[in-house]
């Protein structure tokens, strides 16, 4: 899912001839306008803020008992992302283009739910293509405050992230009416079964859907990955990605990510299997997060030379998606932890990097002298195998 237009794209892949999954994180401003590391953390709540609990005096959830049980756990997500964009009239000396490039800028919404807090942080799960590329990340909540967040963790391969938001920053009401929600058991589910689906539609804010469990183990094609999902036929629309699926216990069962877009295809929506999604959001929850860039006296450099390896080269070749190493510099970081040409980096502590500028990114949170671990592809025998590297970061003073 690419954002930088500021409009939900499509990627193409089908289960039959045709049909085009599209991922559902981001309703641009103008589509709704037009339609109207401290300690160890689990999914489980054991902290001060109350757990989404459905109440159901009669012995039987209705939808109207898991709405009011879960919609103070699920929230919106808003990124805001600056573009540099070719000033296309000088490519080709029309209209008096002057040539270079210009800034766009684009906000997108989705979703997201909030799963667990350590003693700083509030932590809130989403999909990787709702936070993607942000440059500003914000947070809005049941009451309609809205605060500051950054990413903790990601991972594009499964299409799933950890956002935090300071503890410190929230006030008492917020804190009073937010909830961290129950975590299902996605193993455990009948086709047929009753959900309920909460999430941003559209970025008007919060609304709910309802439907059954239609299929499991949907394998369906996205643009970056394949993955098994469960299919509903609950309404998933844009800014619906990262919210909730649940059961009628108002338990999340899983993560809204996609759905079927296709004339004369109603009902098909997807998500991320939360027993699937578990134990990557678990370790996404326990990493540190980084906001302070170090000192300049402090900056670090690694030692490679690459280029990002394209969605069409991906697709074609069967290369994973990240940075592939060109060269490795004689006597630095990367050399002497054993990285060579033709190696690619698809992680840096954990998180997903597709090109130098993620990279370099990730890079400015952390000194020389400290070690970080990076995920590498290496071939072998035409096979790409996944292995962990840790590089001892060097001073890039002295490498300058």
């Amino acid at each position: 899912m690419r954002k930088k237009t500021g409009i939900a794209l499509f990627c193409a892949g089908a289960l039959t001839a045709g049909t085009i999954f599209g991922l559902t994180g981001f309703a641009s401003q103008d589509e709704a306008d037009a339609e109207g590391r401290v300690g160890t953390y689990s999914l489980v709540s054991t902290s001060s803020v109350g757990e989404a609990e459905v109440e159901d005096e009669e012995g039987v959830a209705t939808v109207e008992d898991v709405a009011a049980a879960v919609m103070p756990a699920v929230v919106s997500i808003t990124n805001k992302s600056v573009t540099e964009v070719r000033d296309i009239f000088s490519m080709y000396g029309l209209y008096g283009g002057r040539g270079g490039t210009y800034e766009y800028e684009s906000e997108s919404a989705g979703s997201g739910i909030i799963i667990g807090e350590n003693d700083t942080e509030l932590l809130i799960c989403t999909n990787y293509h709702v936070i993607e590329d942000a440059d500003e990340l914000s947070v809005g909540f049941v009451d309609d405050s809205i605060y500051s967040a950054e990413v903790k963790g990601g991972d594009q391969s499964n299409d799933l992230a950890v956002v935090a938001v300071n503890l410190d920053d929230l006030s008492d009401d917020t804190l009073s009416q937010i909830k961290i929600a129950q975590i299902g058991n996605s193993d455990e589910l009948n086709i047929g079964e009753q959900v309920v689906a909460i999430g941003n539609a559209l970025g008007y804010g919060q609304s709910v859907t309802t439907g059954i469990i239609s299929a499991l183990n949907r394998t369906i094609q996205l643009e970056d990955y394949s993955a098994e999902m469960i299919q509903t036929d609950a309404a998933i629309n844009p800014g619906n990605s990262g919210g909730a699926l649940l059961d009628m216990n108002g338990r999340v069962i899983g993560i809204n990510s996609a759905k079927a877009a296709e004339n004369g295809v109603e009902g098909m929506g997807y998500a991320i299997p939360i027993s699937n999604a578990e134990p990557i959001l678990e370790d996404l929850m326990n990493r540190e997060t980084r906001t302070e860039v170090v000192d300049d006296s402090e900056r670090a450099y690694i030692g490679i030379t690459g280029e990002a390896v394209s969605e069409e080269m991906s697709s074609l070749y069967g290369i994973p998606q990240g940075v592939y190493v060109t060269e490795v510099s004689e006597g630095s970081p990367a050399a002497d932890a054993g990285l060579q040409r033709g190696d690619i980096i698809t992680k840096f502590e954990g998180s997903s990097v597709t090109n130098m500028d993620q990279l370099k990114d990730q890079l400015q949170y952390y000194a020389s002298g400290e070690t970080v671990t990076l995920t590498i592809s290496q071939a072998h025998d035409g096979e790409y195998q996944e292995q962990k590297v840790d590089v001892t970061l060097g001073a890039l003073e002295d490498y300058q």
